[in-house]
């Protein structure tokens, strides 16, 4: 649940955010502050190379002089990097948001639903999504009561503002809602990747994240990480040699065989980065027309302690089979047109919901089961995706 702004002025807003908000008018207040970071330069002061570095994070990418120590990348591989503003910034990006919005005469009353909305998915846990707003966007406090006295500021009674709430919610109508299972999930320490048909295990107790760019594991201690991503189209041998050939790896023990039936390359590594020496297991793998590369490192001085688990997950890596992994689908958001006024409990009884009630509330911008929809409304919720309770 997130929008956020990278130098070069491109703005994105997740899924997340989007299924979570209601109004046209809302959204508008998103992008104006985002815009508002980018006009004031915020993200060009606060990011690095070595963040743009752990950013791309993939097979091979520890070896850039730009990246940060050990424990700062096992940070980013587990999607925990974002950039973050200071107080002075949010509330120059929140005048900013409110400006651009009312210049284009949205209703800028619906900018506090905004934060409320956030700060409850923050406050509930999110439905086990990551509260990510908060990590690029910390919450000082005193947001809302900052927007509320700039709206006493500006005569808005007089004006036809929009707010465009039944236009907008036709675009979520149908949109997926959270993680969408078939870009890969995990089920306990098992990830699944129904479109590309391959499942791998990793680690009891790692503290794992599904990236865009890769499948990341971080040992409890924070001095072991494993990544798995696509390496590809050459053969394993080929991405092997490519990567033991980078300035500064030196190459140990090397196999060439295949796991669970896949051709596989393998190879211990030892790299020497600005910030120490790393040492670990590099496996390419072909499968499905792709290679895939599975590294996992550690400190040196700490392989031994690492070297089986290392093994024992890189070996679990195989082709998924069970039709019931592959063919999970997404859960996704409908819309309801109530015919009568209904608690959103009785809404929930009559047009039963895949997600716990306390998160129906939330995206619909109602205070809990108890609140009170007016016939007529318009309200969302959420049908199929993975089992409640499916982690």
């Amino acid at each position: 649940v997130n929008a956020f702004a990278i130098p070069g002025g491109f703005i994105y807003v997740t899924r997340g955010l989007m299924s979570s908000i209601n109004t046209e008018a809302e959204l508008a207040t998103v992008l104006g502050h985002e815009i508002a970071h980018v006009t004031n330069r915020h993200s060009v002061q606060q990011i690095s190379k070595s963040q743009l570095a752990q950013l791309g994070l993939g097979i091979g990418s520890i070896l850039s002089s730009d990246i940060a120590k050990f424990g700062q990348l096992a940070g980013a591989g587990l999607g925990l990097l974002f950039l973050k503003y200071g107080r002075d910034a949010e509330n120059q990006a929140d005048a900013g948001g409110f400006r651009y919005a009312l210049g284009q005469n949205y209703d800028v009353r619906e900018m506090p639903k905004v934060f409320e909305t956030l700060g409850r998915i923050s406050e509930s846990g999110g439905g086990g999504r990551l509260p990510e707003w908060l990590a690029t966007h910390p919450e000082p406090g005193n947001r809302i009561e900052h927007i509320e006295k700039m709206l006493d500021t500006v005569p808005l009674d007089q004006r036809k503002l929009i707010v465009a709430r039944e236009e907008y919610l036709k675009h979520v109508q149908g949109m997926t809602f959270g993680e969408d299972p078939r870009q890969g999930y995990f089920e306990g320490n098992a990830f699944y990747h129904p479109q590309m048909r391959f499942q791998i295990k990793f680690p009891d107790q790692w503290k794992k994240q599904n990236l865009p760019q890769a499948v990341v594991a971080v040992s409890p201690n924070e001095d072991a990480i494993v990544q798995l991503a696509l390496a590809g189209q050459n053969s394993p041998e080929q991405a092997a040699s490519q990567f033991l050939s980078q300035e500064g790896v030196r190459a140990g023990n090397a196999s060439r065989t295949s796991i669970n039936g896949l051709p596989a390359a393998s190879s211990y590594f030892q790299a020497q980065t600005e910030q120490g020496q790393i040492e670990g297991l590099v496996s390419f793998i072909s499968y499905g027309g792709q290679t895939f590369g599975l590294m996992a490192y550690t400190p040196a001085g700490k392989l031994s302690s690492y070297d089986q688990v290392f093994q024992s997950t890189i070996r679990s890596f195989t082709e998924l089979r069970d039709q019931s992994k592959i063919n999970v689908q997404p859960a996704r958001v409908e819309l309801v047109k109530v015919p009568r006024q209904l608690t959103l409990e009785q809404f929930n009884a009559q047009y039963p919901s895949s997600v716990p009630i306390e998160q129906l509330a939330i995206i619909n911008e109602l205070e809990g089961p108890q609140a009170l929809i007016p016939a007529g409304r318009t309200v969302k919720r959420v049908v199929g995706g993975r089992p409640a309770g499916a982690s």
